[in-house]
């Protein structure tokens, strides 16, 4: 009874009790990924770090400094098509709505897990601009694109016309004089050096070239991999940034890519993106160890060529 009181309370904070310094909202926009509580099996198999709490402290940062909006890159919940499993992410949906931050959201592998139908329908009813086969937000001249790496779960007729859009979208982009920047996201890494899950093959093949190619596509965001991952690839920055609650997954010492924050592993994070003249600047926001609260981990500027 005691931990379903606190509960209540931490969402009665987060659903509109904010501090007054954090009502107007930041020029911001926010991404968190694999913001799924641990499965019952990965109780077992996993060395577990108070995760369900790291992901309330997440959306408790992420409210109080009011972004723009919010972006999940998938795995929102650990068994998408069980109701039962969404009940703390719908709290924290409704904290962002009644904050006035639009949130928005794609598909990862355990919202299609066991019974993907059940699973893609529960998702969609909560993110209802979302569309299975990739579609954009324009945020202050930053388009995010999102697209749907669940390939395996996908038709071939779905894959097609998801290829053929992003194609298109990529090309209109660069051609639209109102964006400035393109970021394009999704669920499995192109890169990443975990041991748990590979990179993907397919977004490198699919994704990853019309990214390269693009004119103002300046990041690449993906998680799966529950690490803060950095990689430079053909001059363009790839980031893994995996943090929101999922159980930690161990890297490889060697690095099959090279990370260039090979020294920065905070083990929950989220990210914030900001216009910053003629690039974008990228922070990582760090929970403290000790889970007093957030840093600003890591910063870089992402720049076009």
């Amino acid at each position: 009874m005691a931990k379903w009181c606190n509960f209540c309370m931490c969402i009665l904070w987060l659903g509109g009790v904010a501090p007054l310094w954090a009502q107007e909202k930041k020029p911001v926009i926010a991404f968190v990924s694999d913001t799924q509580a641990p499965l019952l099996v990965e109780h077992v198999i996993r060395k577990l770090h108070h995760n369900t709490r790291a992901t309330e402290l997440i959306f408790r940062d992420i409210i109080n400094t009011r972004p723009s909006s919010l972006f999940i890159l998938g795995d929102v919940v650990s068994l998408g098509y069980q109701n039962s499993k969404w009940h703390k992410m719908d709290a924290y949906l409704q904290a962002c709505k009644q904050n006035h931050i639009p949130v928005y959201a794609l598909l990862g592998n355990h919202e299609l897990m066991l019974d993907a139908r059940k699973g893609a329908a529960q998702f969609q009813s909560r993110f209802p601009a979302h569309n299975p086969a990739g579609y954009v937000e324009v945020i202050d001249s930053v388009a995010v694109v999102l697209l749907n790496s669940n390939f395996s779960k996908m038709p071939d007729s779905v894959i097609k016309k998801q290829d053929n859009w992003y194609i298109d979208t990529m090309h209109h982009l660069d051609q639209d004089k109102a964006v400035k920047w393109v970021i394009v996201g999704c669920h499995h890494s192109p890169y990443t050096n975990s041991k748990v899950v590979a990179p993907s093959v397919l977004v490198r093949q699919k994704f990853v070239p019309p990214f390269v190619n693009s004119k103002k596509g300046i990041l690449f965001l993906s998680g799966h991999s529950h690490n803060f991952e950095h990689f430079n690839q053909q001059g363009k920055d790839f980031l893994v940034i995996g943090g929101g609650g999922g159980p930690h997954q161990p890297l490889s010492r060697k690095g099959i890519t090279p990370d260039i924050s090979a020294s920065y592993k905070p083990m929950f994070h989220y990210l914030e993106v900001e216009r910053y003249h003629d690039s974008v600047k990228v922070v990582s926001r760090q929970l403290k160890n000790d889970f007093s609260g957030f840093t600003d981990g890591l910063i870089f500027y992402a720049h076009h060529f």
